[in-house]
């Protein structure tokens, strides 16, 4: 009995050893099947050729070849070394563990990268602890040049895993979930891109159906197209292909949409591609326009973004010229011709040694997100926001988003609503619909922190009513400071859509900071305002009376968005606008400053139709007297005149009558109605 014990035992020892022990693939170890053994070293070579060329042919390598011999003989460590590492590059790169492990077990030098590959797997795992007690073995390894050359990528991955571990630690309150099937494919799905009221949505795609059909013989997958989805009643509507003219025969990926979605910046090319505008004139987009050598070079310029204004872009690129790491980001600014300018970089707050990737400029013109493998990142590239300062012209140091948006994997081309509580970007997930797919993250702010009563309360409570109920203050989500103004602009009495000029005025400043157009097929417009500025809106178009709007946004403003349609008036007699950026000092009838850009595009109209004769009225609310209501709105009528006729416009062609409180066009019982009573306007007389 006791014989039959200890056979038992060394059975089981002899058959463990047997199982760590390392399997060549040779004819002494497959004596009963040489078919087999044969076929397998046939995978093996065809496997090698793949795996010999780079990364992006791991996937060939791995599949059918590395994994038929595996199959075969699952006991061989460099076989299992070898899966392992083409696993760790490709999106299902958890996988390499169990292979990286065995490779280990059954023969610890392997291959002297073993352990750091491990340690990066580890590391994409999230196991903080075993992936640096791999990379600190690794390191142990290293010597002469190695040890110069490495040590310090080493530590670096070392120190990402100390920041994922204190990350994870304290997450972010988000949600992030599918944007659906109607969007993603079960092929490659990235790059997505919003209008800031996120009613379009870009993205770049790999499916079938591209044009052309073609296969990036590279990584054996469709070229990459621009497929659009529009946002209705909150639900992303079943993506189309932009096809022709923005989708050609060659790789397009979208890279940067306006805030308007009226023009859009696109990659076109293979490895060294360029960046491309196209313009949506009506329902149509235009043929993509090369942008000029100031951006585009004989390097890679991956991706790019607009400001508000459209007046500049930035955009990554890794030039090696005026660079200061792996990838940089820069700006271009169109010149008074409308070329765009000599590129700047960031300068060393954004940009790092390392690479930096995936640029986006939020539509308040001062919030940028990227992606960069430096900074405090808790592995690969992480996604990062900085803010300009403007009356001290830098940029605030990089603060990383946090866990779970950013992960220990590559987080890249990231954009944000204009709310600020929508985020995009791309992820591989294995119950996904594709190999990379769409997700949307709803950012919900800080938590309501849980308040407790004291002791004695608590006590108190058990025989008398307690006195004073403590209430958790209320922790609003940080919402942009921004207005979006949005709207359509149509012909009053057809009521048919209009291709205008929007012109954004800083009052303030008297200057024309930004000027757009309405869609000429739908007369759609939207603008963003970021806050901290008095704005004149101007709508221009020939033959049409313009009209204007005001706003004032303090710098305390919340996010809002303002739906505004505008019906401009034909030149005709008996047409009338309010003047509504005509300013006076109060209770008084002197002009203010900010009522000059107004003023001169009254001075422009009567310039540009010399026939035209009109009446100026002046019109106040209910408050103090009638008659000097009647009078003080009489001399600010005067008072346009007066700048009128200072401007060269012949006096015979105008005249002047205050109203006072006469014509009110709302309710003088409330504030804002009686700041719409409060008003200057102008009449055609004849023309």
């Amino acid at each position: 009995m006791i014989l039959k014990k200890i056979i038992f035992i060394l059975s089981i020892i002899i058959s463990t050893s047997a199982f760590a022990q390392n399997v060549e693939f040779t004819k002494e170890n497959f004596k009963d099947d040489k078919d087999g053994l044969k076929e397998a070293k046939k995978n093996l070579e065809k496997g090698d050729e793949f795996f010999a060329m780079a990364t992006v042919f791991y996937k060939q390598a791995l599949d059918p070849y590395y994994l038929a011999a595996q199959k075969f003989n699952p006991n061989n460590a460099l076989l299992n070394y070898k899966i392992g590492k083409c696993y760790l590059y490709s999106n299902y790169k958890l996988k390499s563990i169990p292979f990286l492990e065995k490779a280990i077990q059954l023969n610890p030098s392997v291959d002297p990268q073993v352990h750091y590959l491990l340690g990066k797997a580890y590391h994409l795992n999230m196991e903080w602890d075993k992936a640096i007690k791999e990379f600190q073995t690794f390191q142990q390894t290293l010597k002469g040049e190695e040890l110069a050359l490495l040590m310090g990528d080493v530590n670096v991955h070392i120190s990402q895993c100390l920041t994922g571990k204190e990350m994870v630690k304290n997450p972010i309150r988000v949600f992030i979930d599918n944007v659906g099937a109607d969007v993603n494919s079960q092929f490659p799905d990235y790059g997505p891109v919003i209008s800031a009221d996120e009613s379009v949505m870009l993205f770049t795609s790999r499916r079938t159906g591209s044009t052309g059909e073609k296969i990036d013989p590279e990584i054996n997958e469709y070229y990459e197209d621009i497929y659009m989805s529009t946002r209705v009643n909150g639900k992303w509507t079943k993506a189309v292909n932009m096809g022709s003219p923005i989708n050609t025969d060659n790789h397009d990926a979208n890279s940067g949409l306006s805030a308007d979605g009226q023009k859009f910046l696109i990659y076109i090319g293979n490895n060294n591609g360029d960046l491309y505008e196209s313009e949506l004139k009506g329902d149509k987009w235009s043929k993509p326009d090369h942008m000029n050598k100031n951006i585009n070079t004989s390097y890679h310029e991956s991706s790019a973004c607009y400001t508000p204004d459209g007046k500049s872009v930035y955009f990554v690129t890794d030039k090696p010229d005026g660079g200061l790491g792996d990838r940089d980001i820069y700006i271009s600014t169109k010149d008074e011709k409308g070329k765009w300018g000599k590129a700047v970089n960031l300068g060393p707050t954004i940009n790092t040694q390392y690479g930096e990737e995936g640029v986006f400029l939020h539509p308040d013109g001062k919030t940028l997100y990227f992606s960069s493998q430096g900074h405090t990142s808790m592995g690969g590239y992480d996604i990062f926001k900085t803010v300009y300062n403007s009356e001290t012209k830098t940029w605030s140091k990089p603060a990383n988003l946090g866990y779970p948006v950013n992960t220990p994997d590559d987080d890249v081309f990231f954009v944000i609503s204009a709310s600020g509580k929508h985020g995009y970007y791309a992820s591989f997930n294995a119950n996904g619909y594709g190999e990379k797919d769409i997700y949307v993250i709803t950012f919900l702010g800080l938590e309501k922190p849980m308040v407790m009563n004291n002791e004695d309360n608590l006590l108190a409570s058990q025989a008398a009513p307690v006195k004073e109920t403590v209430i958790a203050p209320v922790l609003a989500i940080k919402e942009a400071q921004l207005t979006i103004l949005k709207g359509v602009i149509t012909d009053e009495l057809t009521k048919q859509p209009l291709e205008a000029t929007i012109e954004i005025v800083d009052n303030l400043k008297n200057q024309v900071i930004a000027s757009f157009t309405s869609n000429s097929a739908t007369g759609k417009y939207l603008v963003s305002l970021p806050a901290g500025r008095n704005y004149g809106i101007a709508v221009k178009k020939d033959n049409y009376l313009f009209h204007s709007e005001n706003f004032d946004i303090p710098n305390t403003a919340a996010y809002q968005e303002v739906v505004k349609d505008v019906a401009l008036k034909n030149i005709a007699v008996g047409s009338k606008i309010i003047l509504k950026n005509i300013f006076f000092d109060f209770d008084k009838a002197t002009l203010r400053p900010e009522s000059t850009n107004e003023l001169e595009r009254l001075t422009k109209l009567l310039n540009d139709v010399p026939t035209l004769k009109i009446e100026i009225s002046g019109h106040t609310d209910s408050k103090g007297a009638d008659e000097y209501n009647k009078t003080l709105s009489n001399n600010r009528a005067k008072a346009v005149l007066d700048y009128l006729v200072k401007a060269g416009i012949s006096a015979g062609r105008l005249t002047s009558v205050g109203f006072g409180e006469e014509q009110p066009i709302a309710t003088n019982d409330t504030d804002e109605g009686r700041q719409m009573n409060r008003r200057t306007e102008f009449k055609i007389i004849s023309k």
